[in-house]
């Protein structure tokens, strides 16, 4: 949820842009204000995987009322959990997280509809190669110079006149269209064939998805109706642009709102003569005053400038709270098992300390603790006392994995034997010296690579696993352990589970078999 609200906030900036813009730009052409329109969701859609992929700018702010790490007592006081937390707890999923699926559900499924709806309608289409409107289509494609193929389709439906598709458009036509009238069918694809060449459709359809994965967020459910509007007041001003009078278009696209107004209409796809529109367009057609020009490439290009300028650093920019934040951890066995009923204890520079215990799941939590240097210690009998020194900077550091090894056994025993007279011993000959060092070091027969666990890829952790084995007599290894108290144990069981598989030549010292100690460090990292 932390990564989605994040990248809700940058999408929605860009939006914001976006719809600042168009205001700004209400007495320049309805081509330009879709196209500033059309570039920030475009924006806001690129700004999701760079927030990922573009290395982080760490902006640090204090709010107003950030104190020093605050003691009650042996207990800090903390603010809710935060979001890493809640889902490193393995329960069920936190109610804004289930209400967002469902809205992207409930959305998803209605754009998926309305897909399903034009594919269906476009193959019971029958296609025009021959007649009025192939003439007409050929003859207005020749004159804007598109080679793009555009399929012509003839449905039953007497309420369809939409244009979808990216690489093989068509024009859907609705029942009863070839008897029009040849100027009408010249005003008709003039606009249709206008919604193709600015690739309307496509960019309508990633606005509609972005609303969809940010449902939430009036701005983009506005921004998807303007959108959609000013895309008709384009393809509008091109018909005007061609010599059409005015009057004469506004009188033909109110004949086809009442023959099509009875229609199907999809959120998917360009329909001509949508009545939520209709009125405004018409207005917009008999204003004089109105600009119709073009979009020129110098405005696309400046336009296209600016964005990329503003979504690279917004996508780059991390912000960092300098102030109180809660620290919270889960504390682990070898085996990966959780730890209830673990002391746990944070000791600042002054030499504060505030304690907790772990509960049945493993988890312990501190209070609002500010960014700095602290010593972390959790004991448990049986276990190996953890003395750690931790370092609170950036926001991953508040959510710690801590790992107990095993306590060692200790055992001393005295074997005592009644001291033997010099005088009573028997002298003996020089004893041989024994010459060592001829040693033979492992050879690896057997290499197993270790697998990166998918939870910690899932969540885009990374970490070094150090080890430290023992090679047997036999070149198995044996006496497996992890060196470091601050590894996931997913990591760990990852590492260890490959290095246990490995096999190696016996290493011989002066010709005998012996046991050899093994440092391994297993990296695991993930690349851009």
């Amino acid at each position: 949820m932390r990564l989605l609200a994040e990248t809700a906030l940058r999408s929605g900036a860009l939006v914001l842009v976006g719809l600042a813009a168009c205001a700004l730009l209400r007495h320049r052409s309805a081509a330009l204000r879709h196209s500033v329109l059309a570039a920030s969701l475009l924006a806001a859609v690129a700004v999701v995987p760079l927030s990922i992929l573009l290395p982080p700018v760490i902006v640090v702010f204090v709010p107003a009322a950030a104190d020093p790490v605050a003691v009650a007592g042996d207990d800090i006081i903390v603010p809710a959990t935060s979001a890493i937390e809640r889902v490193s707890r393995r329960d069920a999923p936190p109610l804004p997280l289930v209400l967002w699926i469902l809205g992207v559900g409930i959305c998803g499924a209605r754009l998926l509809r309305g897909l399903v709806n034009l594919l269906g309608t476009t193959r019971r289409a029958e296609r025009l190669v021959r007649g009025p409107w192939a003439e007409m289509a050929a003859e207005l494609s020749s004159a804007s110079g598109s080679r793009r193929p555009v399929a012509l389709l003839q449905t039953t439906n007497p309420g369809v006149l939409a244009t979808w598709g990216l690489i093989r458009p068509c024009v859907l036509l609705p029942a009863g269209a070839q008897a029009w009238s040849r100027e009408r069918i010249r005003i008709v694809l003039r606009h249709e064939l206008a919604h193709i060449r600015r690739h309307d459709w496509f960019v309508q359809l990633i606005a509609d998805l972005l609303r969809s994965i940010y449902w939430f967020n009036p701005l983009l459910w506005v921004a998807c109706t303007i959108l959609r509007r000013e895309s008709e007041h384009a393809c509008d001003d091109d018909v005007l642009g061609a010599g059409i009078e005015p009057g004469e278009y506004a009188t033909q696209l109110l004949d086809i709102a009442r023959q099509c107004r009875n229609g199907s209409i999809w959120s998917s796809a360009a329909a001509m003569s949508r009545p939520s529109t209709l009125e405004r367009r018409i207005a917009a057609m008999l204003n004089p005053r109105l600009r119709r020009t073009a979009l020129t490439r110098r405005a696309l290009l400046g336009t296209a400038a600016a964005l990329v300028a503003l979504t690279f650093p917004l996508a780059a920019v991390r912000a960092a709270q300098e102030g109180p934040q809660p620290l919270t951890g889960s504390i682990y066995d070898v085996t990966g098992a959780v730890l209830p009923e673990v002391n746990v204890t944070l000791e600042d520079a002054q030499h504060v300390a505030a304690s907790t215990t772990t509960d049945a799941s493993g988890r312990f939590e501190f209070a609002s603790v500010s960014p700095g240097t602290y010593v972390l210690q959790a004991t448990l009998p049986g276990f190996k006392q953890l003395r750690q020194e931790v370092v609170l900077k950036t926001a991953a550091d508040w959510d710690r994995a801590v790992t107990l090894q095993v306590g060692e056994v200790q055992e001393s025993i005295a074997v005592r034997e009644q001291r033997v007279p010099q005088s009573a011993a028997k002298p003996e000959g020089p004893s041989p010296i024994r010459v060592g060092g001829n040693i033979r070091p492992p050879r690896k027969i057997k290499d197993v690579h270790p697998v990166y666990p998918a939870t910690m890829r899932d969540a885009g952790r990374e970490g070094v696993v150090p080890l430290e084995a023992i090679i047997g007599r036999d070149g198995a290894v044996h006496s497996l352990r992890v060196l470091s108290a601050q590894i996931h144990p997913d990591f760990a069981l990852a590492a260890a589970d490959a290095v246990r598989q490995w096999r190696f030549e016996p290493t011989l010292l002066n010709g005998k078999p012996v046991e050899v100690v093994m440092n391994v460090s297993v990296e695991f990292s993930l690349s851009e």
